[in-house]
């Protein structure tokens, strides 16, 4: 049995993390006797999720640099001289045959320290416009895995697989499962059902633009299964009812996945993969706060193949209310929007990213 060592570094959100994740998984199924270890950013929701999911984390000192002028940015030099240093050492005690980076902070100084040791690298970019740790890291790595097409504007293009997004095992059978998800939710199984996401962390724009809308979702009869994020659970618990389920966080994503009929949700690079694998019609409103507006390119992407409907955040009020009931109201078009998107979807990305590792392995290494 050939005993890898492997570090998996990324994190700051679940678009992250979760991929992070099921790459281990898959990597844990085919060699039961690896070591594995995450390095994530020291405050950030990986030091949560990751030993959740059976996996040892340590937590580099660092964050990005805000846009604004702050105190946080005058900080910056030393957590990088901090983190640089600390990845060195964890390197040099774990000895890792391969280190995968899915993004995030924390994954720029190991995998910069990682590659100037020699230690085979690769990158998993989620998004179709990579974030600046993955642009910088590009010319130091061995392989990037791509999910979208034309990352060659930012990559380069011997190193590029197109491979798609990591997405968890337990989607591939959502199908199978929707009476069982009625139950879990306490849904009435014959009522539709839309689920509401606005990312790991909830998205504000989201959460007002279903309180507003509550009228309008219940005149259509429908069921709202509503995930509004921790940071805003104690605002929006209060129209928890017999038709709407309020949440902090819904750790049964495949189970909500089962019992929706309809998915509103932000357009992180997770989330689209996630939906195209469970093939759902989806209204995708992006988060115009994110770096380069990413969000808004991975939705375009998929609006352009007539596989969801794409709304900015600015026309909500003018835009959601037709573009909803137009949709609820048409089983033809859910059935449309769902058939198309399950087309884009590439459900053996995670196996494809890890026979992408193991080929990174030097021989002299192997057992």
């Amino acid at each position: 049995m050939n005993n890898y060592r492997f570090i998996i570094s990324g994190g700051g959100t679940g678009g992250h993390i979760y991929p992070a994740i099921a790459i281990a998984d898959e990597l844990r199924m085919r060699h039961p006797g690896a070591a594995f270890l995450f390095v994530g950013a020291s405050d950030r929701m990986e030091m949560e999720k990751v030993p959740q999911a059976g996996y040892r984390i340590e937590g580099l000192w660092i964050s990005g640099i805000d846009r604004k002028i702050s105190l946080k940015n005058l900080l910056f030099p030393f957590k990088l001289i901090s983190s640089l240093w600390k990845a060195g050492r964890i390197l040099k005690r774990f000895k890792p045959d391969v280190v995968v980076g899915t993004g995030g902070f924390a994954s720029g100084p190991l995998l910069r320290v990682a590659s100037g040791k020699g230690v085979p690298c690769v990158l998993q970019e989620q998004n179709s416009y990579p974030g600046i740790t993955n642009r910088l890291l590009a010319g130091k790595v061995s392989k990037i895995c791509v999910a979208y097409d034309g990352l060659e504007r930012f990559f380069p293009a011997d190193k590029i697989i197109k491979t798609g997004n990591p997405v968890r095992k337990d989607l591939l059978d959502v199908k199978t499962r929707r009476v069982e998800a009625q139950a879990f939710f306490r849904i009435d199984p014959g009522k539709k059902v839309v689920l509401v996401l606005g990312g790991s962390l909830g998205a504000r724009a989201i959460n007002e633009l279903v309180r507003k809308q509550l009228p309008l979702l219940r005149k259509n009869g429908v069921q709202v299964l509503w995930q509004c994020g921790k940071l805003y659970y104690e605002e929006f618990k209060e129209y928890e009812d017999n038709t709407v389920r309020v949440h902090a966080f819904i750790n049964e994503m495949a189970l909500a996945y089962a019992a929706a009929d309809v998915v509103i949700s932000r357009a992180g690079a997770s989330s689209v993969s996630e939906l195209s694998v469970v093939g759902k019609p989806v209204i995708f409103i992006p988060s115009p706060h994110v770096a380069e507006d990413h969000q808004t390119k991975n939705a375009q992407a998929v609006a352009a193949k007539n596989a969801a409907i794409l709304i900015r955040e600015k026309e909500l009020d003018t835009v959601f209310e037709n573009e909803f009931v137009s949709l609820i109201s048409s089983e033809e078009k859910q059935e449309e929007l769902g058939n198309n998107f399950r087309k884009l979807a590439l459900p053996d990305a995670t196996a494809t990213i890890v026979d992408e590792i193991e080929k990174c392995i030097k021989p002299k290494e192997k057992q």
